[in-house]
């Protein structure tokens, strides 16, 4: 019998596939004690989506784990380091949220950019007459600078495009592609709109300062549907509030749920949405689902991605 652990809720198609195998116990944390669950079974493998951390303290526990899989794409919930040292393999979904969080982003844009959000709350108001305030311009024309050309990034990229914009991107290397590569300072200072799809590592940590905000176009708009920290918040509020750039969209923030001392929520000149990027009913069950399937082949020894494994040879 293997034993598997669960962290947080999965889509129920994934969780039928753990439960019809005979061959598997499944625990799940949301209904009982963790700390009784390690002590009395010997698990096999702990699968999480974005809120449950499995970090050193907890491997330290269960010396019998084998693999730590996230329904998702994004790791920074794991401790990396620590399981590769325990040669536990970590699983995850590449790619499964690429065209939902790009639809998003393209949604964020187009929300900020035309003013939308404003103009729907002031009809909704009974104020018909906003129309005559109303500023708002198109995306078509304008520059977008995507900051990391992954598969997100990528799938930006080509509804830009179709939408006119002029796409140029930085990213740790050049990309076979037909948008123009330019350094870090190039894209933030050229763009119209700059959107980030970058992983957090000690590298983006607040990789957008006060000094990258100095050199955006004061018209700009920054948006964020990859991780909050990549952004310092202090820095953004400041430049909102001194009109450095035009407006935020995000899906993300530093610190989740933001606490009522956040001025970015409620700030006029922001839009932003609860990580719910990748939520839709569509990603949602395909991350799940192809996650615990990759899981169950790795177990037992049958089909499965490798590309579900994560590889990090620098360590």
């Amino acid at each position: 019998m293997k034993n598997i652990l669960l962290l947080e809720t999965i889509a129920e198609e994934a969780f039928e596939i753990l439960s019809q195998n005979s061959s598997i116990n499944i625990f799940e944390v949301y209904h009982s004690s963790l700390e009784k669950i390690i002590e009395a079974n010997q698990i096999d493998v702990i699968i999480t989506r974005g809120k449950g951390q499995v970090r050193k303290e907890l491997m330290q526990k269960i010396p019998s784990l084998k693999i730590i899989a996230r329904c998702g794409v994004g790791l920074d919930n794991i401790d990396i380091e620590e399981a590769t040292k325990r040669k536990i393999k970590i699983v995850n979904a590449p790619g499964s949220n690429a065209d939902t969080i790009a639809e998003h982003t393209i949604s964020l844009m187009l929300m900020l950019q035309r003013n939308l959000y404003q103009s729907i709350t002031e009809v909704k108001n009974g104020n018909w007459n906003w129309r005559n305030q109303f500023e708002g311009d198109e995306i078509n024309g304008k520059t977008l600078g995507i900051l990391g050309l992954g598969n997100i990034g990528k799938k930006v990229a080509k509804i830009a495009t179709i939408m006119g914009m002029k796409v140029i991107y930085w990213n740790d290397s050049k990309q076979d592609v037909d948008y123009d590569f330019k350094n870090f300072e190039e894209v933030i200072s050229q763009s119209d709109i700059i959107s980030l799809h970058l992983p957090l590592t000690t590298k983006t940590d607040k990789l957008i300062d006060a000094e990258a905000f100095l050199k955006m176009k004061s018209n700009a708009i920054l948006i964020n549907t990859a991780r909050g920290q990549i952004i310092d918040e202090l820095a953004l509020l400041e430049a909102l509030n001194s009109n450095k750039i035009k407006g935020f969209g995000a899906d993300v923030l530093s610190i989740e749920p933001p606490d009522e001392s956040n001025l970015l929520v409620n700030h006029p000149k922001t839009m932003i949405t609860a990580h719910v990027g990748s939520l839709s009913a569509t990603t949602y069950k395909k991350m799940c689902v192809s996650t615990v399937q990759n899981v169950v082949g790795i177990l037992f020894g049958t089909n499965f991605e490798e590309k579900s494994i994560y590889n990090r040879n620098d360590l």
